[in-house]
């Protein structure tokens, strides 16, 4: 008879703990997450762990991520996270462009979106917010730092991360103005796509041609090594006081450590650190309350800057620096 009894006290608690897993999971705010991969860059990096901190069971989410660098395939996970019936769709995306019949689909099966790190070309009526860097600022703050060198003449070879990413475009913008007044000379512009390898390739082509150049302008800092590696080879000095400005965007610490040591010049900021303002504002959502402190385009900018190698200090690096 006691054994039954045990037997029966046991199936009870086995019940009441299944019961209870199940409620905790139905208690979960489902996420789908859509990103560029953390091997993009060392932003990217900081990025991805930043949303997979945040995004979290511990913090009330059952998130799924789905990375990639192709439009068509960042599309097919958007879509199948809606078909999956998430409550919030999260995007970076790797183009501007085309996610216009995706994000109606969202909004039809009452999916709620968010953007972040990079806008999208489409209504802001299909998205909730967007926590994003300003691009376009931080190419004209790099390209007025350039300016404020005043030299000579201007000689660029210009390193082009992703073709139509929201990065690319806003730090092409500013560099594309001077070279159509005529103020700076567009050496080469071609892309990377982030890739290091594949900007030392570049500037070693322009090294072999024997085209002169003075400023290597990067968008983001993976590029900027691969084109001082290049250099290196060549016997070409970079940096303060040297033949050739090295610009680099991101501000990695081992970046940041280049300007430092004078082997660099400048460093664009672009802040990774977007998830836990798009938590709050999901919460916000969840208690029944409205996002407050968005602009009239529904963002959220985050606040950045520039850095020059003849000003940076330690305490800079360990403010602002990603990563290692």
């Amino acid at each position: 008879m006691r054994k039954r009894i045990a037997l029966l006290l046991a199936l009870v608690m086995v019940f009441a703990l299944a019961f209870s897993s199940v409620a905790h999971a139905d208690d979960l705010i489902t996420v789908g997450i859509v990103n560029n991969p953390p091997s993009e860059s060392g932003y990217r990096e900081a990025n991805v762990k930043d949303f997979e901190s945040v995004f979290s069971k511990e913090n009330g989410y059952d998130a799924k991520f789905s990375y990639s660098l192709k439009n068509d395939e960042q599309l097919s996970a958007a879509r199948t996270f809606i078909t999956d019936g998430v409550d919030y769709l999260l995007i970076s995306a790797a183009e501007t462009t085309g996610w216009d019949a995706v994000l109606k689909d969202a909004q039809d099966a009452g999916v709620s979106v968010f953007l972040f790190d990079r806008m999208i070309d489409c209504d802001p009526e299909l998205f909730e917010a967007a926590v994003v860097s300003d691009m376009a600022q931080e190419g004209e703050t790099a390209v007025n730092w350039l300016l404020a060198q005043k030299l000579d003449e201007y000689n660029v070879i210009h390193i082009q991360g992703a073709m139509g990413s929201d990065a690319q475009l806003g730090r092409t913008g500013a560099l594309d103005e001077q070279f159509e007044a005529g103020t700076m000379k567009k050496v080469v512009q071609q892309t990377a796509t982030w890739d290091e390898a594949e900007a030392k390739k570049i500037t070693e082509s322009v090294i072999n041609s024997g085209e002169p150049f003075n400023v290597i302008y990067a968008e983001n800092d993976g590029m900027a090594k691969g084109a001082v590696a290049a250099l290196d080879e060549a016997g070409i000095t970079h940096g303060v006081g040297k033949d050739v400005i090295v610009m680099g965007f991101d501000c990695n610490k081992w970046a940041l450590r280049e300007l430092l040591a004078g082997n660099w010049n400048y460093d664009g900021q672009c802040s990774p650190f977007q998830a836990q303002v798009i938590s709050d504002m999901i919460q916000t959502l969840e208690d029944g309350g409205e996002i407050e402190g968005l602009n009239d385009a529904k963002q959220i900018i985050s606040v950045e800057k520039g850095f020059d190698a003849s000003e940076i200090t330690e305490e800079d690096i360990d403010t602002y620096g990603l990563g290692e």
